[in-house]
C-alpha cells in the first residue's frame, strides 16, 4: 500500500498511510495530513489514491506545491518522488504495480464542440481558443482492464460495457464510452471527477474543486460512490447519463 513520509529539515515526522481515495494536506486541523507552518496553505494539495495509481493535485495554494524541486499543478506519483511543500517534504512509497504510467496519465482526448459553419463571425456561440465555450470531457489514457479470472463466479464476472453521455451545454449529445480503467470528467480548475473501472463495477470519486459533483442531486462528498444504470451525474454545470450499453 502507498504511503508518506513527512519530515523537515532531515527528521521524520510522521508517516500516513494512503489508505483513502482522497487524502488533504494542509495548516487547518480537519486536513489528513496537518502541517502547522504559516507557509502551508489551510488546504493546500490533495492526493487522490485510484487502485494502485496516486497523484498529487495543488489546491490553489498561496506559495505552491513541489514535486522533485519542481512546481506542479497536477503531478502522477512515482515511487521516490519527493513533494515540498513550505519546508516540510514528502516521500511517496509504493510497493504496489502501478495500473498507469506517468505517459499514459498525461495522454487526454477532449471532447469539443465543432464550429458551426453558419455562425457569424461575432457570433457568442464561435469557439475562442483562449476562451473555452463548455467544460471539457477528458478520457485519461491507461491500459485496458486485466482479463476476469477463469472462475465463473459473480465476483469475477467481466463487466457490461458502459458509457456516459452529455445531456447540456454545448457539448449535448455527445457519449464517451468508458473503455478506460480511469476516466476523467469536469472541467480543469473548476470541478473535475474520475470515473474508475474496477472488478466489482464502475465508481465515480471528486478529485479537484471546492463543491462536490452531484449523483442523482445529491452532493458525492469526498469518498467513491457505485454507479449505477441511468445514474445522473452534473458536474461543472453539465448533465450526464451514465448506463450500461446493450
Amino acid at each position: 500500500m502507498a504511503k508518506l513520509i513527512l519530515s523537515v529539515d532531515g527528521q521524520v515526522l510522521s508517516e500516513h498511510v494512503l489508505s483513502k481515495e482522497r487524502i488533504l494536506i494542509g495548516r487547518k486541523a480537519h486536513n489528513d495530513i496537518q502541517i502547522d507552518n504559516l507557509a502551508v496553505s489551510g488546504e493546500h494539495a490533495a492526493i487522490i489514491t485510484i487502485l494502485n495509481d496516486s497523484f498529487i493535485e495543488d489546491l490553489g495554494s498561496t506559495n505552491g506545491t513541489l514535486v522533485n524541486g519542481k512546481p506542479i499543478k497536477k503531478h502522477f506519483l512515482q515511487p521516490n518522488d519527493v513533494i515540498e511543500i513550505g519546508k516540510h517534504k514528502l516521500k511517496y512509497f509504493n510497493e504496489g504495480p502501478p495500473l498507469a504510467g506517468a505517459a499514459d496519465f498525461e495522454k487526454t482526448m477532449i471532447i469539443r464542440t465543432p464550429v458551426k459553419p453558419a455562425a457569424p463571425a461575432g457570433a457568442d456561440e464561435t469557439i475562442n481558443q483562449h476562451k473555452p465555450v463548455a467544460p471539457q470531457v477528458v478520457a485519461a489514457a491507461t491500459p485496458p482492464s486485466a482479463p476476469p479470472h477463469a472462475s465463473g463466479s459473480a465476483e469475477h464476472a467481466p463487466l457490461p460495457a458502459a458509457a456516459i453521455q452529455v445531456l447540456s451545454g454545448a457539448a449535448a449529445g455527445r457519449t464517451l464510452d468508458l473503455t478506460k480503467n480511469l476516466t476523467t470528467v469536469g472541467k480543469p480548475g473548476l470541478q473535475v471527477a474520475v470515473i474508475t473501472k474496477r472488478p466489482n463495477g464502475y465508481f465515480i470519486t471528486h478529485v479537484e474543486g471546492a463543491t462536490f459533483p452531484t449523483l442523482n442531486g445529491v452532493a458525492l462528498g469526498s469518498q467513491a460512490h457505485p454507479l449505477s444504470d441511468h445514474d445522473m451525474i452534473e458536474i461543472a454545470g453539465v448533465k450526464m447519463e451514465f448506463f450500461f450499453k446493450t
